[in-house]
């Protein structure tokens, strides 16, 4: 295969020591590109890598998710959306075949919340999802979000929801009881009452039920309900006083022995991703990473934002972590409904800035847990947190105790491309604000910035990133490039790591340390599968260190047309 004769040049900006090798290859004027979609086939060529063919390092097959496979083959290089999706697994899907329909609907990371359900439940789950990228050839990755320290309900003696009924009387208390007693609720924390005064408001779940607390008897509390509603199991209790958050979260720790017992779980299922809930400082993620490198170190941690603690100290908390769930529906209850929008769109900014990938979670299809078709207002706000650029958009009660999940999940994906493809429409007459420099390794993020617009200018049909660890893959994806990002990597962990970056397929292939070898290897076999044809043009960067070397830093870019 021909490529384009190379021009060596150094980065604009840096004076690069000799222990330094960073080249840009810059393609000759005018270039004719082929930007037109593939010819859809008839055949279709499962791709799988099990344990053995990853450990046997076999190089005639690529590990590709079949779902992006097939999206490539009928849709193209500009039809594949970028946008992650993530589902919530619960009782309403939570079997092999109705895990399978999610992951050919799109989903990219199944998510366990491990305040419901058993351990085993959850086990039998993470196993069927890894059995199915097995077999299947999927690549859905697994996250768990521990259920953190917080003031909830811990039982009312119903198995499902109880409806509070307007000026009915209510006891909440921290009494550990066995069956139903009529109106008495029974709260998580022993202390859930301290502080609390006679008058002040008790919100269910954001404003799902609403009491006024009328007496304080010992630890428990006698409320009148003032705004009737649904009181769920598990739902989140917090407390107000004249029209402000009474805050409790000061007395809770973030990790419960509960959480840490999840997260040992975790590490022994093999999970991707760990969330964190009501995460207060940078300084309770750094101390779960320290522990996680001694265990596994390829396992992610997302810092969940969602109280008025967590945006004090936001900056610090996303530096901190690998990346960020915006858990809007906790969130709503501390700030003001009106603010939510805006807040949304600078913790999205930040994460962009900062090169963390973040996740628009709570609410998004709400009308859809009972109702086959979502409102348009939700459709709007969809639309919205993909024009933001959002990495990734999460179902939550959708899909794991709705009757309609498959078909939110297929909303999601069908509103996420379409808005995708209008911005990629209007950034061609306005283009992206530029991020300008805010990281460490500045050299990397002028590499991956450059080679985005170069992408862009050119009109490149796809961008290869070559990384063992996905970080240049993650720098290319913060510029939001226009072209599909494929990542090819040798290790399975980055593989399931890159999951959740907007607009990266992940690619598992056998990396040696000569590049060329690698760009040869990787264009002939996705071009024998048929992702690719003669004329399409793919901008190649590679982070690739050869594993006998010093640690030199070799970063390149270079453009190829296909032969």
């Amino acid at each position: 295969m021909a490529s384009i004769p190379t021009v060596f040049t150094l980065l604009p900006h840096y004076t690069v020591q000799n222990r330094f090798s960073v080249s840009v290859s810059i393609p000759p004027p005018k270039i004719g590109l082929n930007v037109t979609n593939l010819k859809r086939f008839a055949t279709r060529a499962v791709m799988q890598v099990d344990k053995a063919v990853q450990e046997s390092k076999k190089d005639d097959l690529l590990g590709i998710d079949v779902v992006r496979e097939t999206e490539l083959r009928e849709k193209g290089f500009w039809g594949l959306r970028k946008t992650k999706l993530v589902c919530t697994i619960g009782p309403a899907c939570c079997s092999y075949q109705q895990l399978e329909k999610l992951a050919l609907g799109g989903m990219n990371v199944a998510r366990l919340n491990m305040c419901h359900n058993t351990k085993d439940w959850h086990q039998d789950v993470i196993r069927n999802i890894k059995k199915l990228n097995l077999e299947k050839g999927f690549c859905v990755s697994v996250m768990i979000d521990t259920e953190g320290t917080q003031i909830h309900v811990a039982d009312h003696g119903a198995p499902s929801s109880l409806k509070a009924e307007d000026g009915s009387i209510w006891y909440f208390t921290t009494e550990q009881f066995k069956g139903c007693r009529p109106f008495t609720v029974q709260a998580s924390y022993e202390g859930f009452a301290q502080g609390v005064k006679e008058g002040d408001e008790l919100v269910v779940d954001g404003g799902m039920t609403t009491f006024e607390v009328i007496e304080r008897v010992g630890n428990d509390l006698r409320c009148k309900c003032i705004d009737p509603g649904l009181i769920l199991p598990r739902a989140k209790l917090s407390f107000w006083r004249d029209g402000k958050l009474v805050n409790k979260h000061d007395e809770l720790p973030t990790l419960s022995s509960k959480d840490w017992s999840d997260i040992e779980f975790g590490i022994s299922e093999g999970v991707d991703i760990i969330a964190l809930s009501f995460v207060k400082d940078g300084d309770v993620v750094k101390h779960l990473k320290n522990y996680l490198s001694t265990k596994n170190k390829f396992i992610k941690v997302l810092a969940k934002i969602e109280s008025l603690e967590s945006l004090h100290k936001l900056e610090e908390i996303v530096e901190a972590s690998d990346g960020i769930m915006i858990a809007r529906g906790d969130l709503g209850v501390e700030i003001p409904l009106e603010q939510i929008p805006t807040v949304q769109e600078d913790i999205i900014n930040l994460c962009r800035q900062l090169n963390k990938p973040v996740i628009v979670a709570s609410q998004l299809l709400e009308s859809m847990i009972e109702y086959p078709t979502p409102t348009r207002a939700e459709i709007a706000d969809v639309c919205e947190a993909v024009k933001q650029y959002a990495d990734a958009l999460m179902l939550s009660g959708e899909s794991a105790v709705g009757s309609f999940g498959e078909k939110a999940l297929s909303v999601l994906r069908t509103a996420s491309t379409r808005m995708e493809a209008w911005s990629r429409e209007e950034t061609q007459l306005v283009p992206q604000r530029a991020l300008g420099f805010s990281l460490s390794d500045q050299i990397a993020e002028e590499t991956c910035n450059s080679a985005a617009r170069m992408a862009n200018n050119l009109g490149v049909d796809a961008i290869f990133v070559y990384t063992r660890h996905g970080q240049m893959a993650s720098l290319v994806s913060r510029n939001r490039p226009k072209s599909p990002i494929f990542a090819f990597t040798n290790e399975k962990k980055t593989q399931m790591g890159l999951n959740l970056l907007w607009g990266v397929i992940p690619v598992l292939v056998d990396l040696s340390d000569d590049m060329e070898t690698n760009i040869e290897k990787t264009t002939r076999l996705i071009k024998s599968q048929g992702m690719l044809k003669e004329g399409d043009a793919v901008l190649i960067v590679s982070d690739v260190i050869p594993t006998d070397a010093t640690r030199t830093i070799y970063q390149s870019i270079q453009v190829k047309i296909i032969s």
